[in-house]
């Protein structure tokens, strides 16, 4: 992923699983401070949304779900740092758990239509959806097990020990 794709998972994973202080580690002015914020308010949603992942394709248990979910997603797409449906599904997967993976894709589809992206922005982030990403018979009930974090830089003048 871009650079700043890889910024926003690792950011966005340290909001969404309370792992660290963000806005200590992640803000670097006043204007990325406040965006924080907004975000840390929006994931707050996440709770509900992990509390509601169905257990099989039944549509009574859709609304509590997909509901808060297309709209976190479309806050997270909104902010043009996810520019395909493979980051938002990595970052996804690790918000929510693999139980939550079949559930993606129609997120996705329905957070990247919404009319508060440019349509260009929409037409890029609906393409990027592989045909078998969208009609995938099954999905692996797999937690996954590479959550990126931040890496301090290391001073490569300083010797090793």
């Amino acid at each position: 992923f871009p650079a700043a794709t890889q910024r926003y998972i690792r950011r966005s994973l340290d909001i969404g699983l309370e792992r660290d202080d963000a806005i200590a580690r992640w803000s670097r002015d006043m204007v990325e401070e406040t965006a924080i914020r907004v975000q840390a308010r929006v994931y707050q949603r996440l709770h509900e949304v992990r509390g509601h992942i169905p257990d099989d394709s039944g549509l009574d248990a859709l609304e509590h779900f997909m509901a808060p979910l297309i709209a976190v997603s479309a806050f997270d797409l909104g902010q043009d740092r996810l520019p395909a449906f493979a980051p938002y599904r990595f970052l996804y997967e690790r918000l929510l758990g693999a139980h939550a993976r079949p559930w993606l894709p129609g997120a996705f589809c329905a957070a990247a239509s919404l009319p508060h992206l440019h349509p260009d922005k929409r037409k890029l982030l609906l393409q990027s959806i592989s045909e078998a990403a969208a009609t995938a018979p099954g999905w692996s009930a797999r937690e996954p097990s590479f959550y990126p974090e931040w890496v301090d830089k290391i001073d490569e003048t300083k010797p090793a020990n």
